[in-house]
Order: C-alpha cells, then structure tokens, then sequence
C-alpha cells in the first residue's frame, strides 16, 4: 500500500495510543485493496518503524477491548442459530458496546479520517466470512431471508427473519365471519366480558382461518392479511374468489407445502382458499392498491308491491350512472365522512316477485352497494329505491365477480 506524509503524521499520532493492529488498520481502511484491517494495521506500524517511530500495543486495546480475539465463538453461535431455521441465505449484524464505538468514532473525527471504517463493519464481515464457511449458505445484502444480529458483549444472537408472502384468493361462505381479525370495540383486544376474554368481536375469520395454520407450519410469529378490497360481514363472496396476500412474520420454515395449508385451511367449511403461491412483499401493496371492478347478487325487499317492468325498466336506466355517496350512517362512526363518486356501470333484474327482486350489477370499486339500493335516507343520489319510488332494502348481498383490470362490461 501507499504511504503518504500526511497518512503517516495522522498514524503516527493514533498508534501513540497503543491500540492494536486491526484499530490501527481500520482508520485506513480504504487506502490499499486486498487485505484485511491486521495486516493493513502490521504493514502501517513496519513503515512507521522505518521512519524510526516505535510503536507498542496495550492488552487489552484501548479502542476495540480485544473483541476480534472472539471472532470464533461469535461465528459459532451465530452458524448455529441461523441453522437451527429455514433460509436460502444470510446477513450478519453485530451490537457493541455503545462505548466502544463511541471511542472509535471520537478518533475518526479529532484526525478527519475520510478513509476509516466502522468496528461494526469490519465485525460483521469477519464474522460473516467465517459463518458462510460453516453453514454454506450465501451471503445476501439486499434483501436477506435471515439477519443474525451478534450481541458482542454476552455472545448472544437474536435472528430477524424476513416475513414470506403467499397470495391466493378465497371464498367466503358464512355470513358470520369477517375478512380478518376484529378486536372488540369494548375492550380493544384485551379481553372483557363482552367478548368472553377473546378480545374479538368474532369467534374467528377469514385471515385466522388459513393464517393459523401458516403460523403452524412455519413456526412464523404473527400473521396479517392483506385483501383486494374486502365484503360485508353478512355477504358472501362466491366466483373466482377475491384476491389476498397472507404474510407471516419471523417464520422459522419458508418452504411449506401451500397444497397442505389449502387443504388444511378448506375444513373449515366457513371459507375456501385456492390458487396459492409464494411472492414477493411487492404483491401486498399491488393488491392493496388495485381497484377492480365488482359484481354482485342482492336479493331485494320492497315496502310494498312491485311492478315487474317498472323494476326492469328502472334496471336497465343505471348504466354507467356516476354515484355521489356520502360515507354510510352505519360505517361513519369508523370512517371520515366524505362525498366519493363511484360508477354503477350495468344493473339488471331478475326474479321479481309481489315484493322481493333479485339484482345483478356491476360497480366500481368502492361502491356501497346496499346504501345504493336503499338511498341511505338520501346520502346516496341517485339511488334504486328513489327511482322505482318504494323504499327498499338488501336482505342478502354476495359478490360473484372480481373483475381485475376490468374498465366494467360497458
């Protein structure tokens, strides 16, 4: 490597304060290529010999404690960790005393050291090559499986896994159950006599149904869904299903078999789940963010008796008609009471009785299909009920269709 004057003025004034070869190299690290923080330190204290300046090293050094003497036992604990888990790759962290570093950090900047690098740095790729030797998994910067962070100071390790993601869709056939986990509104998940200690309005739901299983199998932490969108409690969703991605935190097995969890989550009777596969975390937010088209199935009741044409007839006028509905009376206590603009691009009847009709339409997505029908005591306009001049209401909702980067069958 190259010495300049100045190097050495500034390395002359550091070893003075006896610290050992690697303390010494590290300040350096980037002037010379090839070789680790020791050797560079060793070669930097022999051309200071040769300009007669002798040097001494203290035991323990002064700045790093003598904390690389447990590169081995470090490496070892952390090899062992990350084996006892499932991953395709590996990243090590390290945790130093706050002193330590503190003392570094001190010199670096009293001398404006523009070359050095940190104890961490140098602590993280030491220990890292060392474990890669042991487990023979690759080293992954970017976006690795498991982060196996090194607490210098008791030899311990803590492992950060990097949540899986696996998208599918689902079925739900109850209409008793929500998309995901509902705390209750008394006790907020603490648990209290209105929720029998669950801390849940509902015994279960769609996202528990098939995450607790994936909790199972992959040994993960916690689970969190993340729909297209989500259905009334009290609807169904039917078809094609509706699109989610589920991801698990900290799961100690990646590759688990989706087929079994299908299977597995299918029992229940309560929902069904299909097409699953890996992803990547990308997929929760394209999912959350897409605005699909929708169609639905509503069973009707009117006040009074209906006219089969006059239904028909108010029916097909709703096509392509701008909505303004204003947030619903019975989710306003939970949503910011706002005017939006959703499209109903198609609506058309089918068995109509003296007082019941069923409705098939399509909508943007957004759209509160019952206050549609019911006007919603005029929070929506224009709405069904309004049109045919009798006051209705839905008494059953399923969606059958998510139409994903659908513009609606116009």
């Amino acid at each position: 490597m190259d010495f300049d004057l100045e190097m050495l003025e500034k390395a002359k004034k550091i070893a003075d304060m006896r610290i050992c070869d690697r303390c010494l190299g590290r300040q350096f690290a980037k002037c010379g290529t090839g070789m680790t923080n020791d050797l560079r330190g060793f070669l930097i204290r022999e051309e200071l010999n040769k300009h007669g300046y002798e040097s001494r090293i203290d035991k323990p050094c002064p700045i790093c404690e003598d904390i690389f003497d447990m590169l081995r036992r470090y490496s070892e604990v952390a090899a062992e960790a990350i084996s006892s888990i499932e991953s395709d790759n590996f990243l090590i962290g390290s945790r130093v005393e706050p002193e330590i570093v503190n003392k570094e950090k001190n010199i670096q900047e009293s001398f404006k050291l523009e070359n050095c690098e940190s104890i961490k740095n140098e602590l993280n790729r030491e220990i890292g090559k060392l474990v890669l030797s042991m487990i023979h998994r690759s080293v992954e910067f970017k976006s690795p499986q498991v982060v196996a962070c090194v607490d210098t100071r008791f030899a311990d390790v803590m492992l950060d896994c990097s949540p899986i993601f696996i998208y599918g869709r689902y079925n739900k056939f109850s209409r008793e159950i929500p998309q995901t986990v509902w705390p209750c509104r008394v006790c907020h998940g603490k648990g209290c006599s209105r929720c029998n200690n669950t801390g849940k309005m509902y015994k279960t739901s769609v996202q528990e149904i098939i995450g607790n299983i994936a909790l199972e199998m992959t040994g993960g932490k916690e689970h969190f869904f993340h729909g297209m969108g989500r259905e009334d409690i009290d609807a169904r969703c039917l078809g094609g299903g509706r699109p989610f991605v589920l991801e698990v935190s900290q799961p100690r097995i990646r590759k688990i078999d989706l087929n079994e969890l299908e299977s597995r989550a299918n029992q229940s009777g309560l929902a069904q789940y299909h097409s699953l596969k890996f992803v990547q975390r990308e997929m929760v937010q394209k999912t959350k963010n897409a605005t699909p088209t929708k169609i639905y199935s509503v069973i009707v009741r009117a006040k009074s008796k209906v006219n089969k044409d006059a239904i028909n007839g108010v029916a097909s006028s709703f096509k392509n008609v701008c909505l303004s509905q204003r947030t619903p009376q019975r989710v306003k206590h939970r949503r910011a009471d706002l005017v939006r603009r959703r499209m109903v691009y198609w609506v058309k009847a089918i068995n109509v009785g003296d007082n019941t009709f069923e409705l098939t339409l399509e909508t943007e997505s957004g759209t509160y299909v019952k206050e549609f029908i019911s006007g919603d005591e005029g929070r929506t306009n224009p709405n069904f009920s309004d049109a045919i001049g009798i006051a209705c209401t839905v008494e059953t909702l399923d969606v059958i269709a998510i139409n994903e980067g659908s513009n609606a069958s116009i």
